[in-house]
């Protein structure tokens, strides 16, 4: 049976992607979606999506992986290209969820995307500016009566949070966006050059997620008042802390002990122990059935909600902030190079 919509999830080699991947395949009707899954390196093995992919259960689930660097705007619109002719010949169907999932944390070290593609800090690239054109170039092949795009947050883009405010010692690092956004997009502001411990790193990340919640609101307001994509919702989820690649380049100490050890023991016990669990620890098994819920259940189909986890929570002051959330949209679309006719959105600039 054809599929008739389509779920693309970015960043899917990684703990909480593959997690994605095996609740589609084993929990969604194959006969309804297409799946459509991007890795930054096509060549790489991503053991763990594989195993997803080719489980008993998910060994007949449509899917497909495609290659996608979010640092690489030009990678960002040759996929979106790609998606957009296809959706437009019928190839595969429309897009029921855009999961906005992949996601770095550099920690001790700090890199930038080649100057070809703006010389953007690779944590504000990564996370934040290639989905927000990836979502700008693929809305006119979202689904128009059902579509819903889902935000990957994290409570790090919240310095109030008394668990995270300890990487934030200093009241000027409590405030992300100070007259313009070129700061966190240059990789400026809270440099590993100033800092450089692994404070820095995280708050950089907690930056891009920042943007990413501001995107959340912005974007609904802006599709609420569009004429043909006004059915077309957005919602953020935080997935708690869990123990997956997040932590790649993190040391020893912290990736193998603290994540590899600590977190993923306790959150499997709690697992356990509670049926339903949304504390701060949570496997990604539980974080991929809450996306996937935001994703197509009705109940949050008005858009703009920000979850954490299975519940309504909200997101920091600063991310709710009207005037800085255009701010940052109009920034993102000069860095993006976004121009009159890439996206469907009218009012894009």
């Amino acid at each position: 049976m054809t599929p008739d919509a389509t779920i693309l999830v970015t960043g899917a080699g990684g703990g909480l992607g593959s997690a994605i991947a095996a609740h589609v395949s084993c929990h969604l009707p194959r006969s309804i979606y297409h799946a459509i899954y991007t890795v930054r390196d096509t060549s790489r093995p991503h053991e763990a999506l594989r195993a997803a992919l080719l489980s008993p259960h998910g060994s007949q689930s449509q899917h497909e992986v495609l290659s996608l660097d979010l640092a690489r705007l030009s990678s960002v619109r040759a996929l979106a290209a790609s998606v957009n002719r296809r959706v437009a010949s019928g190839e595969i169907p429309p897009i029921r969820a855009l999961v906005l999932n992949a996601g770095l944390l550099e920690f001790e070290k700090q890199t930038w995307a080649a100057d070809a593609d703006g010389g953007f800090d690779m944590t504000f690239a990564s996370n934040y500016l290639g989905h927000w054109l990836l979502t700008l170039l693929l809305l006119q092949s979202m689904d128009r009566d059902c579509g819903r795009i889902v935000v990957i947050g994290s409570s790090a883009h919240d310095p109030a949070i008394p668990m995270i405010a300890r990487h934030y010692p200093y009241e000027v690092l409590k405030t992300f966006i100070h007259g313009s956004a070129d700061p966190l997009a240059k990789g400026t502001w809270s440099s590993n050059k100033e800092d450089p411990t692994y404070h820095s790193g995280f708050r950089r990340y907690g930056a891009a997620k920042m943007c990413l919640a501001m995107m959340v609101g912005e974007l609904q307001q802006r599709l609420a008042a569009d004429p043909a994509l006004s059915r077309i919702t957005t919602i953020g989820v935080d997935p708690g802390t869990m123990s997956t690649g997040i932590v790649r380049h993190s040391n020893w100490f912290v990736r193998v002990v603290v994540h590899g050890v600590i977190i993923a023991t306790l959150a499997r016990l709690i697992a356990i122990i509670w049926s339903s669990p949304n504390g701060a620890l949570r496997t990604p098994e539980k974080s991929a059935s809450d996306v996937m819920d935001a994703a197509l259940a009705a109940r949050w189909q008005k858009g703009g909600f920000y979850l954490d986890g299975s519940e309504l929570s909200d997101m920091s002051e600063e991310a709710k902030d009207p005037d800085k959330r255009a701010l940052v949209w109009q920034d993102s679309s000069r860095y993006a190079d976004l121009k009159q006719g890439d996206t469907m959105l009218v009012n894009w600039n």
